[in-house]
């Protein structure tokens, strides 16, 4: 199933029926894409989006990362609540929305380190980021 993560409809047939899913996706709210592939994401290190923080934080910018990071995680609980009720009645056994996504065999990232930071990803996960790029006349 070829799918984006964000409404996680897709993932949830694709568990039913027990298929492989590819993600297409720029980014997804919260990092949930990093939780579930399970790639390393420490909030003391790897600067959380829209938090102006580059690659060499001072200890109070750190701070403030980790900050967002747990204020990220308390109101994305709430946002993907009606989705992981969706998918736990659907599938019949209790869901969370990192769960649902972990099951994702590749995931096709919109990303370029030239315009994002650089940040550890696992092997499934490749990035496509010129595909939004014209052509160089």
């Amino acid at each position: 199933v070829f799918t984006d993560p964000l409404l996680p409809c897709g993932q949830i047939l694709a568990l039913h029926f027990s298929l492989p899913t590819v993600f297409f996706l720029r980014g997804i709210r919260c990092a949930i894409d990093i939780h579930a592939a399970q790639s390393p994401d420490p909030p003391s290190y790897v600067p959380r989006m829209f938090s102006c923080n580059a690659d060499h934080m001072t200890f109070s910018e750190r701070v403030k990362n980790f900050l967002l990071a747990i204020s990220e995680s308390f109101a994305c609980s709430m946002i993907a609540s009606p989705f992981e009720t969706l998918a736990s009645e659907f599938l019949q056994k209790p869901m969370t929305i990192t769960q649902l996504l972990s099951h994702g065999s590749v995931w096709l990232k919109r990303l370029d380190f030239v315009f994002d930071y650089p940040k550890p990803v696992m092997p499934n996960m490749i990035f496509i980021g010129g595909i939004n790029c014209g052509q160089k006349k």
